[in-house]
Order: structure tokens, then sequence, then C-alpha cells
């Protein structure tokens, strides 16, 4: 037998293994799927999504994984069963900001799956209010960004709305620049203005002073709005996510221009349901200090006391007075558990105003 004819005789014998894996997958996904909608039925108008116990199916699938694929990979597999598997039960409805194509769209899909109903929408007061009103299941909200900070409205509407924090999603974010070309030539040259979000902006100003320094910036409501209205110009380009090229028809021209390598995007998911705890959690809370010496660290004072330690505290004017401002902490640990539930009883006492805006499962 010839080299040539021994290798395709290899070839054919390791499909065949695939081809069986793939059928006893195949059984195994629908023996998965019989099951959880028979969990459904049992659990008689429980709620479909149950955060905690996902984040520790995708724990344990990551502690288990001995390769050749990778922690992201396998969770990514793993969560598009899941979601499909929900789906039998119920099938939720996310809203996030939009038009289709923004990276607020990748987050939700990241948390939820693709086996959803992604609603977009084109504010952020929206996106609350749908989900507020009953319109979504859900509502997924851009927080903070490694490199350009807080995302000062979603921090405001968290403040008003009876909504909680039930999961964290960090999207890494590679900023892409797009224009709509015609024939095989692809370049910067006739770019007159570049259309993005503020913070996607903010997020290339080096490579755009070197590369664009004579185009106008054009701040929009979103990164995918950014494409549309480059799609209707010739002289414009767009900046976001690889997604929005293609849905609106254009090229792309320069990928990963962001100024930051690891830039992160961190995003909550929203809903009115209390997540239990996972033993890896987050508790998110909003509180006030009185106008005087000393306030602000006495309000410290309980999270030292009980060894809680905090992963982000941050400030906004509370538009009421002058100087006077709430204060954002994410605490480590659910709020059922002992320390933190100390913490927050004593804070309730100290506080003139104290929100616990919920308690999640922390995003690997």
């Amino acid at each position: 037998m010839s080299r040539k004819t021994r290798g395709e005789a290899d070839i054919a014998a390791l499909r065949g293994e695939i081809d069986a894996i793939d059928q006893r997958l195949l059984e195994s996904l629908n023996r998965r799927a019989a099951l959880a909608r028979r969990i459904g039925e049992l659990k008689a108008g429980a709620p479909a999504y149950r955060p905690e116990r996902e984040a520790q199916i995708l724990r344990r699938m990551a502690a288990a994984n001995r390769g050749p694929l990778g922690n992201e990979r396998i969770a990514a597999v793993f969560r598009e069963v899941i979601s499909s598997c929900r789906a039998l039960e119920q099938s939720l409805r996310v809203a996030y900001l939009g038009p289709a194509g923004t990276f607020s769209e990748m987050a939700a899909l990241k948390q939820f799956g693709h086996a959803v109903q992604a609603l977009p929408f084109a504010s952020f007061d929206e996106v609350f209010r749908a989900a507020e009103t009953g319109g979504a299941d859900f509502a997924v909200v851009p927080v903070e960004n490694s490199s350009e900070g807080a995302v000062g409205r979603s921090l405001d509407l968290l403040l008003q709305t009876p909504l909680r924090i039930c999961g964290e999603i960090r999207l890494r974010v590679h900023q892409n620049l797009m224009r709509k070309v015609s024939g095989k030539k692809a370049g910067t040259a006739g770019v007159k203005r570049v259309y993005s979000h503020a913070q996607s902006l903010g997020q290339c100003q080096r490579w755009l002073a070197q590369h664009l320094p004579h185009a106008e910036r054009v701040p929009v409501s979103s990164n995918a709005e950014a494409a549309r209205l480059a799609s209707r110009e010739a002289s414009a380009c767009a900046i976001g996510p690889e997604i929005a090229a293609g849905r609106y028809g254009l090229k792309l021209l320069a990928a990963r221009i962001e100024d930051e390598p690891n830039n992160v995007t961190r995003f909550l998911a929203l809903g009115a349901i209390d997540p239990g705890p996972t033993g890896r959690d987050a508790t998110s809370i909003v509180m006030s200090a009185p106008n005087q010496p000393g306030a602000v660290h006495a309000l410290l004072s309980p999270l030292a006391r009980h060894r809680v330690s905090m992963s982000r505290f941050e400030s906004r004017p509370t538009r009421v007075g002058q100087w006077e401002y709430y204060f954002y902490a994410d605490l480590i640990g659910h709020r059922s558990d002992a320390p933190v539930a100390a913490a927050l009883a004593e804070l309730e006492k100290l506080a003139p105003f104290l929100k616990v805006l919920g308690s999640y499962p922390v995003a690997d």
C-alpha cells in the first residue's frame, strides 16, 4: 500500500471515529434537553434562567477541561447548549442598546446564548424601560470600560430602577475601522469623518491621531448606528465590532485599532430575579454619605471590620446639591454571606441612603 493510500485510509478511519462521536453527542444533547424540559415542568412557573446554576456548570466544565480546546471555546459551546435547553422551557427576551451589531448585542449573546430573542433599543433609558415594564425579560447594559471608565448613564439609571443585577459579562473589545467601498481597492483616502460611539472614539484616540488626523470624529448613539451612517456616505468610516461590518455591508480597513490591547468592557445583566450564592460572587451597592468630615471613612469602616473586600469604588454627583455624591461599590461576596450581610446591616444604619443593586456570579 502506498504512503498516499495509507494516509487516506488513516483519515477515513479517523473520520469514522468522529462520526461515531457525533452520533453519541447528538444522543447526549437530546437526553440533556429532555431532562431540562422535565425540570422545567417540575419547577411550576419558577424562572427558567438561573444564573447561579449556569455559572456553576460553566466553571465545572472549565475545571474539568484538559484540551485541546481552550476554556473560552468550551464555555462558548456549553453556553449554547444551555441556551437551547433553556429555550425549551422559556423563550427569553433580552433588551440591549441597538441597533443590531453593537458590543452590547455581543455581550447579551455571550451571557444568554443565541436561543433568545435579542431586542435592540435606541437608548439606555429604553433598554431599562423594556425590562421594567415586561417588554423584555432581561436587560444588558455596559457599566465601565477598562480604559475609558464608567458609563455614567447606566449608573444613573441603576440608582432608579427596580431591576436587580443578576449577571456580569466581561467582553474583550476589539475596535475596527470599516468603510463602504466599491471595487477592489479599499483605503482611507478621501475619508472626511469617522462615526462611532463616544467611548469607542476615546479608545482609539492615538490610532486616529496617527492615521486619520484630519478626519472629523463624530460621536453617535452606538457603534452599529455608526456603521449604518458610514454605509450611506462614501467619505465616511465607522469604528466598531466586526459584526457591524457584516450587518451593514462594510469592509474592514484596519482591525484591532484600540489603543489599549487589553481593552475590556464590563456589562451587567438586569432582571427581576435574585441569584443564589455560588462561592464566587459580587454584590453591588450604591450609598450616600452625610456632607461632613470623615463621612466616607465611616461608611467604609464596616467593610474593613467584617473583612469585606471591594473591587470597585467610585462617586457620582447626586444632582441635588453641590458637592454631594452617591458612592457605587462592588463588594466581593454574596449578600447572604455572613461577612457581607453583617457589613450591609451596619451600613444601613450609617448611610442616609443605601441600595443593594444585586448579588450575582462574577464573570470568569
